[in-house]
């Protein structure tokens, strides 16, 4: 450890510990100072430092890829001083959030980075999405944080076995995950959040409308997040927040809240999908072909769950739709993905061909 008594004591309500003092000591021998990233704004960004909160620009942080940008939840090297300042460096990240940032292109959008958990917020005010609490989960697993679903406004749900039945319907869709239920209205179910977010970083996460600001709001103890009302008809409510910040709980622990996501594209996230379908991952294992599709090869153990109502028809489609759409992201860059999709394309060809030709001949 080489950083002072001083920034130890300032810098660990924001996660700063031996193994970050370590990784920064090539920059302190250089004289810059660490901080960690609170906010960012077109190029610029707001760092936590032992002598409080400044200004800096990111210029000399590379930006032609954009996951290299510096993001929320960065600690960096800054300048000690001068006018503007600069952030020099990012330490190496520990994990990272990252989603696809369009549909067309196959580059990553890093949203935070060295988070320890990914709280997923769906609102029970509308009916529940089960295939986007897959994605997010499949994202948040591929990060390497502990993902947790929180179910918020359950005070809208006062009927007990109502609100059990959506809990377990969610539990299906997330094996491995925390679920919990909470009102931020009326405090019900907050003590165990605070418990769970109350050390390391958290991330929150959710749709607009998910009563994320609300929930920042009754974790910090004050008014920090502007909030509004979700529309009726949708449960959807405009972006109170517009950027990514960073704040320290008084309870302990530190949390960065996140924009409503209308969009969450997979990016390279086959292991965090795994994660998500384990169940259809170990019984694809007792399958009879090792390259089974899952449709209507013999001795399928996945279809077999199917029939006899072992896997819900559901789990499956979303498991297959977010396969085809993260290999449709690897194989933007990744050329031999690129050629296995092409041959399973025009095998899937020749058998639908094949199909149709025996269906003229017995019609002949």
């Amino acid at each position: 450890m080489t950083s002072t008594s001083a920034e130890f004591s300032a810098l660990a309500p924001y996660g700063w510990d031996d193994s970050w003092a370590e990784a920064f000591a090539p920059f302190e021998a250089d004289g810059l100072l660490p901080g960690r990233v609170v906010r960012v704004d077109r190029g610029q960004c707001d760092v936590v430092t032992a002598d409080g909160t400044v200004r800096a620009d990111t210029e000399f942080v590379v930006p032609r890829d954009p996951m290299k940008v510096v993001c929320t939840g960065d600690w960096v090297a800054l300048d000690p001083g001068g006018d503007p300042r600069y952030v020099r460096a990012y330490l190496p990240r520990r994990t990272a959030f990252v989603r696809s940032t369009s549909s067309k292109r196959s580059e990553g959008q890093i949203l935070a980075a060295n988070v320890d958990h990914a709280v997923v917020a769906v609102s029970l005010a509308v009916e529940l999405d089960l295939g986007r609490v897959e994605r997010f989960l499949a994202l948040a697993w591929e990060s390497g944080a502990q993902p947790v679903v929180v179910l918020t406004k359950a005070d809208l749900v006062p009927d007990p076995v109502t609100l059990a039945h959506l809990v377990q319907d969610v539990e299906t869709s997330a094996p491995g995950v925390p679920v919990l239920t909470v009102s931020a209205l009326h405090g019900d179910g907050l003590d165990v959040l605070v418990a769970l977010v109350g050390s390391g970083t958290s991330v929150l996460l959710g749709q607009s409308g998910a009563g994320k600001s609300t929930l920042v709001n009754a974790l910090v103890g004050a008014d920090v997040m502007d909030v509004q009302a979700a529309r009726d008809v949708d449960g959807k409510g405009r972006h109170t927040t517009t950027t990514r910040n960073l704040l320290a709980l008084p309870s302990g622990g530190v949390l960065i809240d996140t924009p409503g996501l209308r969009g969450v594209g997979l990016f390279d996230a086959g292991t965090g999908v795994g994660q998500v379908f384990t169940e259809i991952e170990e019984l694809a294992e007792r399958c009879r072909f090792q390259d089974c599709a899952h449709e209507s090869e013999p001795g399928c153990a996945v279809r077999s769950a199917v029939d006899n109502g072992e896997l819900p028809q559901r789990r499956l489609e979303s498991y297959r739709k977010l396969l085809r759409e993260n290999q449709w992201i690897v194989a933007k860059t990744d050329a031999r993905v690129r050629a296995e999709l092409r041959r399973e394309w025009r095998r899937k060809g020749a058998e639908g061909k094949a199909a149709m030709e025996a269906k003229r001949g017995r019609w002949a």
